[in-house]
């Protein structure tokens, strides 16, 4: 008996040791971010051990741990009817509320889920919910893209999904289908997601057949570019859940289909240095002393390496694609985008792509909102139901469902 309770209190400790780490006071609901992160953590690490016995990718293993427990079908209710169907032969789920009698045409929404490019879904729980919830409250049509991954597809392929979806619902015929209204239509995504949402909103710009298409952008703790891990939200929150700097560099890298090896060196921009004279005029359109306000910067100082190594912008010029990286895009690009709505949190490595992205759109005369949440955390707008409901996801879905329906 003796001996069963000190190995029921060394398990308790493990597991305690395993779970806790030290997080900002200020962060929403620690205790269950903890749990959250703990559980992504474990699930990692049960990838990497099936991918070192030869099973699988590790990416396809995590993405099989996360689709396996959250995956939901296309269940319809009064409110909203979900169908899962394809455009252009990419794959989509479409949620459309009841129409009502008083409305001929609804607004709609092209949605694009986050995973760093390789995981999740639009058919998992998160998503689901999210999407439905957003064409209830908003009487719209909401089409959330079930665009390809990373092992199975690289870089630019993930928006090329997008856009040829986007491109097909934009279609007359295909709107009236669906009884949309051709004058009401946003773009949105998260994280990852906000990034081929916004690399699909540039696109469209450049594109005069396109450019007035689309009536605005909503982002979502969007990641914006690859060239600056030290910017002071990576500096701040370099080791923070859900999204530890480590682990947005090795994305990067596997979107890019990148050497690994390269992991330490772009952690302290070693693959944009001086020397590296590709990443000159790129690096000029970030420069975060100038497009931050002290509030963020602080004494955060600039990390840039006199020399670096050549070979990383060498083997991955993709680095410096403004298709990859929205935020190095020209300023003549910027120009002709619409509405833009962007959400960024404070415990969250990609908050200043978000701030400076507003920061140059406003520059270029575009109408920018910059929603910031003191106690957000990476991912947290997808977590409002029960076991992962944080107070400050509810509060930021809110917030952005509420931006939609004034603005689209």
């Amino acid at each position: 008996m003796k001996s069963s309770c000190v190995l029921l209190t060394a398990l308790v400790a493990l597991a305690a040791y395993y779970v806790y780490i030290p997080l900002p006071s200020s962060v929403s609901d620690p205790w269950k971010l903890m749990l959250l992160d703990a559980t992504f953590r474990g699930a990692q690490q049960v990838s990497h051990l099936i991918h070192s016995l030869g099973l699988s990718h590790h990416l396809i293993a995590l993405n099989f741990i996360i689709v396996s427990f959250g995956k939901k079908s296309a269940w319809s209710s009064a409110q909203v009817n979900v169908t899962d169907t394809d455009f252009d032969g990419v794959e989509v789920r479409v949620f459309e509320a009841s129409p009502k009698p008083q409305e001929l045409l609804r607004r709609s929404v092209v949605y694009i889920h986050g995973g760093g490019w390789a995981l999740a879904s639009a058919k998992i729980k998160y998503y689901d919910e999210l999407c439905t919830a957003m064409a209830e409250e908003l009487n719209a049509v909401i089409v959330s893209i079930e665009y390809r991954l990373v092992p199975n597809v690289y870089f630019p392929e993930q928006i090329h999904d997008v856009v040829r979806a986007t491109k097909y619902f934009l279609q007359p015929e295909v709107l009236q289908k669906y009884k949309v209204d051709p004058d009401r239509i946003g773009i949105s995504g998260d994280s990852a997601g906000g990034n081929l949402a916004a690399a699909l909103g540039q696109q469209f710009a450049q594109d005069a057949n396109l450019r007035n298409k689309l009536k605005l952008q909503a982002l979502i703790y969007p990641v914006l570019q690859a060239l600056d891990f030290n910017t002071p939200s990576y500096q701040q929150n370099v080791n923070t859940p859900i999204l530890p700097r480590y682990v947005m560099v090795k994305y990067w890298l596997d979107y890019f289909k990148g050497n690994h090896d390269f992991v330490q060196a772009m952690i302290v921009n070693n693959h944009t240095s001086l020397d590296a004279e590709e990443a000159v005029a790129p690096r000029a359109r970030l420069d975060w002393t100038s497009l931050l306000p002290a509030s963020i910067t602080k004494n955060y100082q600039p990390v840039m390496q006199t020399k670096g190594n050549a070979r990383i912008v060498q083997e991955i010029p993709q680095l410096l694609d403004a298709r990859s990286s929205p935020l190095i895009a020209d300023q003549e690009v910027l120009l002709h985008l619409p509405k833009t709505y962007i959400l960024t949190c404070e415990h969250d490595v990609l908050r200043d792509d978000g701030v400076m992205y507003a920061k140059r759109l406003e520059s270029a005369g575009v109408e920018v909102t910059l929603d910031h949440f003191e106690d957000g955390f990476h991912g947290c707008m997808i977590f409002t139901s029960w076991p992962t409901n944080f107070s400050v996801g509810i509060r930021t879905r809110d917030s952005y469902i509420k931006w939609l329906d004034r603005n689209l």
